[in-house]
């Protein structure tokens, strides 16, 4: 072992675990480091990025050995993307490790008393298995250590893809993404290309000069395909060139759709989506029901597991028929429809006016006459009127997003006293946080993990909370 007075190194280190947010462990004189790229059984040399008096941050200088658990990445961006980046863990210890998230969340933040954790449900597809990605325009795209090496007059600057982690600025340029099934690949190459032989020029966001900001693809089940591109300003003869030729190209494309974005930056759900070709949304299937999915609206990434998330939830709320049910953080109302067959009234609140208008089409859509939506902040809406005006709830059912329930409505759910609590959500700390809050009259008696995001390290749970 070396030390240098800025940047510790230490070399052999053998990797032992793994812990949450996808870090691997290693242990040296007592004291953890969290390790980025490194997976158990690896033996690395690593420096510090981050002291504290507990624990270090770590990045992998140089791979001594590779670890028997490794097996080649399937995508040729791993390392560099920085998405997926659990490529070179086989599934089943992916599974293993997202479970034992789930357990070191409960078992350390909550200190609730639980019960053994049911078997996390795996994905069927490991690859192909989001229905939406969106890339970014870059005029001066991130290069590679290779690339940086070829002539400047042999560099192809523009680039079309992810950010880069870390760089608001920098895409790295995607030749094939391993997420979303073709022609998810072909439409974006295509649009490169096009782009590129018709001098259309792309965005660049520190001096905000460029005509091709970013581009969405979002697919269903039944094939369904729309194509949303958002340009930095009008411009209706490219505009319309670009457009036609996809339609000419993709005859599957059914819904076509533009933004104009000229802000500062790249979020646009501010903005008014436009209608081009085909249908302005396109339709999403699960468990027999039918949703409605527009330009913006929130839909779960990835259909089939999505189907199997929301029926845990449903088992777990042991509807009769009988019951009032609130659903809390709604989004376009996918889990209230999905349970409202059992239920007498469900209730959906959401913070999102737009996405409340989804959730009510919805319901149309599939001739569901006992929702209710409401959109507002949760813990203005969630009040003690509210639940005398729509009655108490018998189950609450919460999707909260990574943040978790704020403690206004953890207090309002404790006095609304529903007799059963089903917390479905995609961030073990915060869900275990919440539970700790709860655990003043709930107790919890199932706990589902379910694997949503295959090749990362997130982790979707559901757990059942009973009145004590």
């Amino acid at each position: 072992m070396r030390k240098k007075r800025t940047g510790e190194i230490f070399e052999d280190v053998l990797v032992t675990d793994i812990a949450a947010e996808g870090k691997a462990i290693a242990k040296i004189d007592n004291i953890v480091f969290f390790i980025k790229g490194a997976v158990p059984g690896d033996v690395v040399d690593i420096k510090t990025v981050r002291r504290q008096k507990n624990f270090r941050e770590a990045v992998v200088e140089n791979f001594k050995k590779f670890s028997d658990q490794r097996e080649k990445p399937l995508c040729e961006h791993f390392g560099i993307c920085g998405g997926c980046v659990w490529q070179m863990l086989p599934y089943q210890l992916q599974l293993k490790y997202k479970q034992q998230q789930v357990q070191d969340a409960l078992t350390h933040i909550a200190k609730v008393q639980i019960p053994e954790l049911q078997t996390i449900v795996p994905s069927d597809n490991q690859y192909f298995y989001r229905n939406k990605l969106e890339f970014t325009f870059a005029s001066q795209r991130w290069l590679t250590e290779a690339e940086m090496n070829v002539p400047d007059s042999e560099k192809q600057l523009e680039g079309l893809g992810f950010h880069i982690p870390g760089r608001f600025d920098k895409v790295l340029d995607i030749k094939k993404c391993c997420l979303q099934a073709e022609p998810s690949n072909a439409i974006r190459l295509e649009i490169k290309r096009f782009c590129l032989e018709h001098g259309f020029e792309f965005f660049n966001l520190r001096t905000q000069v460029g005509f091709m900001r970013n581009m969405l693809i979002r697919s269903s089940v039944n094939k369904e395909l729309m194509v949303i591109i958002v340009f930095a300003h009008e411009d209706k003869e490219k505009r319309e060139m670009l457009l036609n030729h996809l339609i000419k190209t993709f005859p599957e494309i059914t819904s076509l759709m533009y933004f104009i974005n000229p802000k500062l930056n790249c979020d646009y759900s501010d903005l008014e989506a436009k209608f081009y070709y085909g249908k302005d949304h396109i339709i999403e299937e699960m468990g027999g029901l039918k949703f409605k999915v527009q330009a913006k609206s929130f839909y779960q990434t990835n259909s089939l597991q999505a189907f199997k998330l929301y029926a845990v939830a449903k088992d777990f709320a042991a509807l009769t028929g009988k019951e009032t049910v609130y659903d809390l953080y709604t989004g376009t109302g996918t889990i209230a429809n999905f349970v409202a067959d059992k239920a007498a009234k469900v209730v959906g609140i959401e913070y999102i006016e737009e996405a409340i208008e989804d959730a009510k089409i919805n319901s149309g859509l599939n001739q569901i006459e006992n929702t209710k939506f409401y959109a507002g902040d949760m813990k203005d809406v969630l009040t003690a009127d509210f639940i005398e005006q729509n009655g108490r709830p018998d189950v609450i059912i919460l999707d909260p997003p990574r943040a978790g329930v704020h403690p206004d409505v953890i207090k309002t759910i404790l006095n609304a006293a529903p007799e059963r609590i089903v917390y479905v959500s995609c961030n073990p700390a915060t869900q275990a946080r919440d539970v700790q809050l709860l655990d003043e009259k709930y107790a919890v008696k199932k706990i589902q993990p379910v694997d949503m995001f295959p090749q990362t390290h997130h982790v979707e749970n559901v757990i059942l909370l009973e009145k004590k």
